[in-house]
């Protein structure tokens, strides 16, 4: 048994203090959320040009992490790898996200209707208590709670679905719309205000939680059209700096 023991311990342990592999596929995951979160909040800004030892000491993590979750935004298309040069966050291309904006749309609909037909009782148990902070916070929340609201829900659906693949699939484009969204609530005039996607959120929580796939499908397609007003705005009223920050500013500014 002590023999059996010591050999399990070797198998957990490279002897040298180092984690574990399940460990180590924990910090990848981290590296890469924390990434994604600084991408989403424009902490990263489209167009910047940086070093992998600069992202390292941004997000705390080592250059194992760092170098994978590197890898899989660059598979995401939101970092470009310049090899000698360093790594290009890529800069926001409204007509390219607008038009893939089709292609979320009809991977939404499949997805949400996986979800509300196949979603659990723990699934809408969640459903439900995610629905209930939204209302009773709706007037309060801030734009980075909502963001975090909002990963949460992307999960949600997305292991309710079933569907492992679809995770890799969709979860990029949720990371390109979650930044959309933030640069039209936080730089946009007049667009702070949070309730419009809001209500659309809580339209698809209802839906799922009780199972009604067609209303969870309509509420996906509403949610969807939400988007795309954003860019109509966007495309005549944003800073193009905040879409790619190495363009000149004007007049020195």
């Amino acid at each position: 048994m002590a023999r059996r023991k010591r050999a399990l311990e070797v198998v957990r342990d490279d002897g040298e203090g180092r984690p574990s592999r399940s460990n180590r596929l924990n910090f990848f995951e981290l590296a890469y959320q924390r990434i994604e979160e600084l991408l989403v909040h424009c902490e990263l800004k489209p167009g910047q040009f940086m070093t992998m030892q600069e992202l390292q000491e941004i997000t705390g993590f080592g250059r194992t992490p760092v170098h994978h979750a590197v890898n899989r935004l660059s598979a995401d298309t939101l970092i470009i790898i310049r090899p000698r040069h360093g790594l290009h966050i890529a800069p926001i291309d409204l007509a390219r996200e607008r038009m893939l904006l089709d292609l979320r749309r009809d991977m939404e609909r499949f997805v949400i209707r996986l979800a509300a037909d196949r979603a659990s009782l723990s699934h809408r148990n969640q459903a439900l208590h995610i629905e209930r902070l939204l209302r009773e916070r709706r007037a309060s929340l801030t734009l980075d709670e909502f963001n975090h609201i909002d990963r949460r829900i992307d999960a949600l659906v997305l292991e309710a679905a079933g569907e492992p693949f679809l995770v890799h699939t969709l979860r990029p484009l949720h990371t390109l719309y979650r930044r959309i969204g933030y640069i039209h609530h936080r730089f946009m005039p007049g667009q702070a205000d949070l309730s419009g996607t809001i209500d659309r959120h809580l339209a698809i929580l209802a839906a799922v939680a009780s199972r009604r796939v067609d209303d969870a499908v309509k509420a996906s397609d509403a949610l969807i059209d939400y988007m795309g007003e954003m860019f109509t705005g966007m495309e005549a009223g944003i800073d193009p700096r905040l879409l790619d920050c190495s363009i000149e500013p004007l007049l020195g500014a």
